[in-house]
């Protein structure tokens, strides 16, 4: 089916050799083609005929769109000439040749015009038509599942075989011996060259080949050249998978067309000789499916939980249902072919659906016998275990998935021996079939998904080739990188399921309607305004974006890192070039992407104004910091290492966006402030303009100190340290004279504000230390309690 999808783009792409053929020719020509299906459509009693004409029907809308798609360029082309022309101003006679041209061109467009409404009409007249033989197609489906026969038990069914099988017998011998007749013929007239050649290299590429590629891979798996990890067993498995489906599937190519290419096949058994190649990339599907998953003698790339007694008998059913669904293909293709009674070809389908049935019996006993030996492997290690250590466990836990499926199979046997008993062996045929089917689906989902996220996670890990060179080119960080693995696997996985649900849903309609769906997705969707969009626009948007935010990305990093570090600007400068440059690349990669989907300046206006409502209304604060942060950056009334005090918290600014500023506090929390805060209130800047800080002491000493002493204790204790300055220098004033005290206060500078509070715990640490050696005390402040004595008692 990857195969199918693969290809049905470049087929549905595809166009006649005479691709420069006229629109019009090619619109009456999809005109003829519609009228025939409608035509033929009465006389379409089975499935595959109302699918052949719902390709047809397919067909027509595409032919339609073409030449639609292919006149509109001609009308705008036109459109352009006539505008050149202007009109006719009133009350002037214009030019005969003037007048002439624009009733051509008017009749031109008329012409056009009419055909691309022709076009219009015709691709919706073939897409309600193929609609409609869908449902048809769904219709018959359902009558064929409920239709009642006789059933296997009935004595009748046998006694009716039994007489019309003479007849059959001879149909199928007039049908082999034509086959016969016309491959004598084309041996004859082309000798035995090409049937024996093609047989040759079928068999090369079956055995030689097939088990020489298998035996490469498992030699390199095992090799140190393989990745390591997962990625190994799961790689293998896959490799295996596709060796054993391609080879086997394309040996059967081979032989059928050295055969076809002399004529030896006759028109009867065209459909035979296809179906044969069909049955055999099926069965070597599954055949392989099973060989990679249970490897039944290398049990440590067996990618299943399960023992090698399960994964042996497992196999060989496996190798069962491949047979059976190679043999049911091929004889109801050959049933067709014969054109056998109606009642041999229900004892056909009746004896495909016992087989089944039987098949799928013997599979579940089989998950059975696994379940309980599982079970009490289990039982058994919880038993020494609680002998062992005298706790007891719980029961064992059982496997999610054999549970599932014995669950889900034995519901289907029963419903299938229901209906075969019953007599509604098309119903049983199909839902034995579909869960065979669904079983190969769902293991091989699950062996894709494995795949998918060992080789995501292997490519894009930070250790692995292609992850280092990502690091190395892009300077993401190792964890991004790794995001970007487990992305990637999220995305391929999804891509496997919808894989799998297309292939489950397959046998209930027509895989022709997903293509037409796809098809159409990929002429885009008209959103108005004459603006497509396209799934390839929206890739090249992508892929836009990604381009030009990784240039950007690499100018801004060597701005910040090479350029901007060897000028004249300090770091707040350099932050504000470097987000403004950040933000600058965002948005030219934003409107780039938007120009590769086809939305001009104009349109984009458009938008502007629609979100401006959205700004009005619910965007304001976001807005409002988004400007304030360009403020910022513009002005820089703040900038990355000033000190400032908002409120109550104060600290150095480190880092400033477009919509909130990092200060980080004294106890070295962080302390996000939207930009709209320091635009609108008022902030102080402790180390704007002049970076230097002030250091004022002040004390009181009683009225008779000796202040020159004080004061030349102060200015020595200033010069001495060296975080004061010498310029401003140090100066010391009384600053007041009251209640018996004197009021000293002091100034002195550092070289900035961050300094202060050390520089003045040092200098109280020696200015206590100097009024002590020198006998200076300093005041104390005065505690007066008021005590009322009490009255003197008088004398008894």
């Amino acid at each position: 089916m990857s195969a199918w999808l693969c290809m049905a783009p470049a087929a549905l792409a595809q166009t006649p050799d005479d691709g420069a053929a006229d629109p019009k020719v090619q619109l009456a020509q999809a005109d003829k083609d519609l009228k025939s299906i409608r035509a033929s459509l009465q006389d379409a009693e089975t499935r595959e005929t109302l699918s052949a004409l719902f390709e047809r029907a397919m067909g027509v809308q595409r032919d339609a769109d073409d030449a639609q798609a292919g006149l509109q360029p001609q009308l705008d082309q036109l459109d352009t000439r006539l505008t050149q022309l202007g009109t006719v101003a009133e009350g002037t006679v214009e030019a005969r040749e003037l007048a002439q041209q624009r009733r051509t061109l008017t009749q031109q467009r008329a012409d056009i015009a009419s055909a691309i409404a022709r076009a219009k009409l015709l691709s919706v007249d073939a897409k309600q038509l193929g609609a409609d033989i869908e449902k048809m197609r769904v219709s018959q489906l359902s009558e064929e599942l409920s239709r009642k026969v006789n059933s296997p038990l009935s004595p009748s069914l046998w006694r009716q075989f039994a007489k019309d099988v003479p007849a059959d017998l001879q149909r199928l011998g007039a049908l082999y011996r034509q086959g016969e007749s016309t491959a004598g013929k084309a041996i004859a007239q082309h000798g035995w060259t090409a049937p024996l050649t093609g047989l040759l290299v079928a068999l090369l590429m079956f055995f030689p080949l097939r088990l020489w590629l298998r035996a490469v891979g498992r030699r390199y798996a095992a090799s140190e050249r393989a990745p390591d990890g997962r990625l190994r067993r799961s790689g293998l498995a896959v490799w295996l998978l596709v060796v054993g489906t391609l080879l086997p599937g394309l040996a059967g190519v081979v032989l059928v067309g050295s055969l076809d290419a002399i004529g030896a096949i006759p028109p009867r058994l065209e459909k035979v000789a296809f179906s044969f190649q069909v049955a055999t990339f099926i069965a070597s599907f599954i055949a392989a499916l099973s060989a990679c998953l249970l490897v039944p003698k290398r049990p440590s790339w067996r990618l299943l939980n399960l023992d090698d007694t399960a994964a042996w008998r497992l196999r060989k059913y496996a190798w069962g249902a491949a047979g059976l669904t190679w043999i049911s293909i091929l004889l109801v293709e050959i049933n067709r072919a014969v054109r056998t009674s109606a009642i041999t070809t229900v004892a056909v389908d009746g004896l495909i659906a016992i087989a089944y049935m039987g098949l799928i019996i013997a599979i579940l006993v089989s998950l059975a016998r696994l379940h309980r030996r599982q079970t009490d492997e289990a039982a058994a290690k919880l038993e020494a275990q609680a002998q062992s250590d005298g706790k007891g466990k719980g029961p064992p836990r059982r496997s999610g998935w054999i549970v599932i499926a014995r669950l889900a199979g034995h519901v289907v046997v029963a419903a299938a021996v229901i209906a075969t008993l019953l007599g509604y062996l098309n119903l049983a045929l199909f839902v034995a079939q579909q869960l065979v089917w669904g079983a190969v689906v769902l293991m091989a989902a699950s062996l894709l998904m494995k795949f998918a996220d060992d080789l995501a996670t292997w490519v894009l890990c930070p250790t692995s080739s292609v992850g280092r060179t990502v690091v190395l080119t892009t300077g993401l960080s190792e964890s991004r990188v790794i995001q970007a693995g487990v992305l990637l696997s999220a995305v391929l996985r999804i891509c496997v399921i919808l894989f799998a649900v297309m292939a489950l849903t397959a046998p209930f309609g027509n895989m022709s309607a997903l293509f037409s769906g796809l098809d159409t997705l990929s002429n885009g969707i008209n959103l108005g305004d004459n603006l497509v969009l396209k799934p390839s626009s929206v890739l090249y948007a992508v892929l836009a974006f990604l381009l030009v935010w990784a240039v950007m990305q690499t100018f801004q990093r060597w701005l910040t890192d090479t350029y901007l570090p060897n000028t004249e600007l300090d770091a707040g400068a350099r932050n504000s070039i470097s987000t403004v440059t950040r933000y600058l690349g965002i948005i030219a990669a934003v409107l780039w992407s938007l120009t590769a989907l086809g939305i001009g300046l104009e349109k984009l206006a458009l938008v502007v104004s629609a979100l401006s409502v959205g700004i009005g209304f619910g965007l304001q604060a976001i807005t409002q910091n988004f400007v304030s942060g360009l403020i910022l950056l513009a002005e820089r009334p703040v900038k990355i290492g000033d000190w400032v005090k908002l409120g109550d918290q104060e600290g150095d600014i480190k880092r400033i966006s477009v919509r909130s500023t990092e200060i980080q506090v004294g106890d070295k929390s962080t302390l996000i402030v939207p930009n709209s805060e320091l635009i609108t209130k008022t902030i102080r800047n402790m180390t704007m303009g002049n970076a230097q800080g002030r250091i004022q002491i002040q004390f009181t000493v009683p009225l008779s100190t000796d202040v020159a002493a004080v004061r030349q204790i102060l200015l020595d204790a200033y010069a001495e340290h060296v975080g004061v300055l010498a310029d401003p220098a140090a100066s010391v004033f009384i600053d007041s004279i009251a209640n018996g005290q004197i009021a000293i206060n002091s100034f002195a500078y550092t070289s900035g504000p961050r300094a202060v509070y050390g520089v003045r715990s040092d200098l109280y640490f020696t200015m206590l230390q100097k009024f002590a050696a020198a006998g200076i005390a300093l005041s104390s402040p005065t505690d007066i309690h008021l005590v009322r004595q009490a009255p003197p008692q008088p004398d008894s």
